[in-house]
């Protein structure tokens, strides 16, 4: 049961960054030059880059980690205004923030 425990918010942390990933890709149907398809899709990429700085921590300090996925779940919140269709990104790093703070706890 602790291997599940430990794996579980790992797993999904990482699932949640491809998902979010997936979104950078509309920058290549823009009319645009190819270095700036490059730069949009880069930027596009922050908040993966966010995430995957995130579940590093996180996977040797779930405790850390956990409220650092809390953190970006309320910023995403904030910036977001809390719309019904943003809830679909706004919920998912929350629960993983509080499987992490599970996970640390059950050590």
């Amino acid at each position: 049961m602790n291997k599940i425990i430990y794996y579980i918010p790992r797993v999904l942390a990482i699932l949640f960054i491809i998902f979010i990933s997936l979104f950078s890709l509309d920058v290549f149907e823009m009319e645009a030059g190819f270095w700036q398809k490059i730069g949009g899709f880069l930027i596009h990429l922050i908040p993966s880059y966010i995430l995957i700085i995130a579940t590093i921590i996180a996977w040797k300090k779930e405790f850390i980690g956990g409220v650092l996925f809390i953190i970006f779940s309320v910023a995403l919140a904030i910036w977001t205004r809390v719309e019904l269709a943003s809830l679909l990104v706004i919920l998912p790093p929350f629960i993983i923030g509080i499987l992490f703070l599970v996970a640390g706890r059950k050590k």
